[in-house]
């Protein structure tokens, strides 16, 4: 390979910076030529352009010859080159699509800004931004989420201002608003410790209902600490109810930009939450494998950049989403 490629790379430092100044053209470099949708073995100059025209699209001097002092070249669409943006660091502002977390959770993705009664909020998960059912209203949110290295007090961006509470069953429950259980349950204890025994009982509701949302807004500190914009993808057209087969798309903290089908509706599933704890949900979404661990938060949106949903859970080999309109009417949002 070593003898092979000399003679194409000395041709490419001659023909490379030429190439570079034609229209459309974003990238020169050596490669295997494709034909018919098919990689051949033999090396090739290919042309990386932002979109492929036509040569009756194109100037002469902009065509790109098919060979070069004996070499083939090859024309690759690729579109336009950039940096690409770390999902998983600090921004400020904070758009969608990043790291996020309440200060006591891993890391989630920041959906996208909503408004409550006039006021702009961050929309994610609650089990992102009040850990599962067990933040208080108040507590710091973080960007970004502490294992990407967001610590308190310095990545500080918003308080939880409000969740939906996941309705649980199995594991240990939550405590339990019942007083006669709560006063049964006090004066076992006391009995208890009167005995010297060290063990102690709470009361717990176990919950079966089942959800329609995994859902929590935060309010930031400070409105120019967040973007409306959505990294990746841009700002929200507004919103749409999500069909089946619709072309969908998503920017998340851990596989960033991704796009994909809703391939079910009338979803009913159970998602497991952690110490032997599930909740049902119903009339979600299902999508194929466009998540993975992290993207929890993520919106999702249509080609036109509508809310779709809120992206909550999944598998290797599905998303699952809570539709919009009941994230939104649940928390009383607004764009």
């Amino acid at each position: 390979m070593a003898e092979d490629i000399k003679p194409v790379q000395k041709v490419l430092r001659h023909v490379c910076n030429d190439f570079l100044k034609k229209q459309n053209v974003v990238a020169v470099g050596i490669g295997y030529k494709i034909s018919g949708g098919i990689k051949s073995t033999r090396l090739s100059i290919i042309c990386s352009v932002e979109q492929k025209l036509s040569r009756a699209q194109l100037y002469r001097e902009d065509l790109i010859p098919q060979h070069v002092n004996g070499v083939v070249t090859d024309v690759v669409e690729t579109g336009r080159m950039r940096a690409l943006a770390i999902h998983r660091q600090r921004h400020r502002p904070a758009p969608g699509g990043v790291s996020i977390a309440h200060r006591d959770v891993t890391a989630g993705t920041l959906g996208c800004v909503v408004k409550k009664n006039g006021q702009h909020m961050i929309l994610s998960n609650n089990h992102v931004l009040a850990n599962s059912n067990a933040a208080q209203v108040g507590d710091a949110i973080l960007q970004p989420g502490s294992f990407d290295g967001g610590t308190f007090p310095g990545d500080h961006i918003a308080n939880l201002f409000e969740f939906i509470p996941i309705n649980l069953s199995g594991g240990s429950g939550l405590p339990s608003n019942c007083s006669i259980a709560r006063r049964f349950v006090s004066m076992l204890n006391i009995f208890a410790a009167i005995s010297g025994s060290r063990t102690r009982l709470q009361a717990v509701s176990i919950q079966t209902a089942d959800n329609l949302v995994d859902a929590a807004i935060a309010k930031p500190l400070a409105d120019n600490d967040i973007s409306t914009n959505i990294l990746d993808i841009g700002d929200i057209g507004g919103m749409r109810q999500g069909l089946l087969g619709m072309a969908i798309q998503k920017s998340g903290r851990t596989t960033e930009h991704t796009t994909g089908l809703i391939d079910q509706v009338d979803v009913t599933v159970d998602v497991q939450y952690g110490g032997g704890q599930v909740g049902r949900f119903t009339d979600q979404i299902l999508a194929g494998p466009m998540s993975q661990g992290g993207d929890s938060g993520s919106v999702v949106l249509d080609t036109d950049n509508n809310l779709i949903g809120l992206l909550f859970a999944g598998s290797d080999t599905t998303t699952i989403i809570n539709r919009m309109e009941h994230v939104f009417s649940a928390l009383d949002l607004s764009l």
